[in-house]
């Protein structure tokens, strides 16, 4: 016989387990929530079944699942593995309703938190603007090596780096389908030993950044100085540290330590997806404090007033001066080959000034210096070099140790 009421159900709230009847349990837990259990054996095993929670499970509800759990027993099923079976096939409908573009959508949020906010976008753009319009509505299991191809062939020799990437995040994101059980068999984005048989070779070609001389730098830097404006300040910057274009712009007043005269950059705003520590010098400084009271975050910002400078602001600015200049970018080149030929300094310190990485993952697991002091005596050579210094130095940190000819 049943010997819960409504009223009491509503109106009990100590923990603890209060039996119905034949299986039938309201267990209270000390937050005050209420759930239904229905418990029974089977097998010679015993199962506590959760039936819902209260109140969107009454006292009539969780009888009425109680009755229909004892019928299953009395045919010989056990509840719990019918339930699961339930829970299994319905995942299984939802998953055949999935789209590539939503399963595309999952695969870039899991991954995203992992990559700069750059890489994010150029994964949702390029997939928006080549993949989607073909295979966006279409299931995993349903996307074919033909369907992949209508997608590459297009793009494929037309603008082959992007096709390339395509390609690979078309296999990635149907190996995570595979993953969750949403697709069978092989992948036809694969590349080798399948799509390099239907798709021609693509004659890939390097092309530099346009770079200038060393003494072509120090020409555009002196002219920089005669140009007002924050974008003459942000070129100004960019050939005394040698950073990226968006590193420069997106530059930030709280990633600066002036008493420590270190720039630290955050991960999410360069390019490894690692911390790259800058020695602020004299010289950056000079160029620094010309620009400070501009804005409250940022130290070179837009017109506006609402953003950073934009990516193409710094080009500009240098596209105005009479001395051969090339792309902000090409400045980096610069100095590396004037490291390489003018100084002794060690390569490892050079890329680490350039925030490259150096080492594979095993020394670097040993080594884990960023060489920020040996850096800086670098970057003061290279701006006395800007300056108007000699063309050939040496280092005078004897810290430094000497590598001759070191290669690029």
């Amino acid at each position: 016989m049943s010997k819960l009421t409504a009223a009491f159900v509503k109106d009990q709230t100590s923990p603890g387990s209060y039996g119905d009847g034949r299986g039938l349990i309201l267990k209270i837990r000390k937050n005050g929530t209420k759930t239904w259990l229905f418990r029974y054996s089977f097998g010679g095993d015993r199962f506590d079944l959760t039936i819902g929670a209260y109140p969107g499970v009454g006292l009539k509800e969780a009888r009425l699942a109680a009755d229909e759990y004892r019928l299953q027993i009395a045919k010989g099923t056990n509840p719990q593995a019918e339930k699961r079976q339930q829970r299994l096939e319905a995942e299984a409908v939802n998953r055949s309703r999935v789209a590539f573009e939503d399963e595309a959508g999952r695969y870039i949020a899991t991954h995203a938190p992992a990559w700069s906010k750059k890489h994010r976008q150029q994964w949702e753009n390029s997939l928006a603007d080549y993949v989607f319009p073909v295979i966006g509505t279409m299931r995993p299991a349903d996307v074919d090596t033909d369907d992949v191809l209508e997608v590459l062939e297009p793009i494929w020799l037309k603008i082959p780096v992007t096709a390339r990437r395509v390609r690979n995040r078309i296999e990635l994101v149907l190996d995570a389908a595979k993953a969750r059980k949403m697709r069978e068999g092989e992948n036809p984005a694969r590349w080798r030993g399948h799509l390099d048989k239907l798709l021609p070779k693509q004659i890939r070609t390097s092309v530099p950044f346009p770079a200038a001389t060393p003494i072509e730098a120090r020409a555009s830097l002196s002219q920089l100085d005669s140009i007002d404006g924050i974008a003459a300040r942000a070129a100004e910057l960019i050939i005394l540290s040698v950073l990226r274009n968006g590193e420069v712009c997106g530059a930030q007043w709280p990633e600066f330590d002036f008493g420590n005269r270190i720039w630290t950059i955050p991960p999410e705003r360069m390019k490894n997806n690692r911390t790259h520590r800058v020695p602020i010098t004299d010289r950056m400084l000079e160029v620094i404090n010309q620009v400070k009271g501009e804005h409250s975050v940022w130290l070179f910002p837009n017109a506006r007033g609402k953003g950073p400078l934009p990516s193409n602001a710094i080009g500009r600015a240098l596209s105005k001066l009479k001395a051969p200049q090339g792309v902000p970018h090409g400045f980096r080149s610069t100095f590396r080959t004037w490291a390489a030929e003018d100084t002794s300094v060690p390569r490892e310190v050079c890329e680490m000034a350039l925030a490259h990485r150096v080492a594979g993952k095993v020394e670097a697991a040993y080594n884990r210096s960023d060489f920020l002091e040996k850096r800086r005596s670098l970057m003061e050579l290279w701006h006395s070099y800007l300056s108007g210094g000699a063309g050939s130095v040496e280092l005078e940190d004897s810290s430094i140790p000497s590598q001759t000819n070191p290669s690029p």
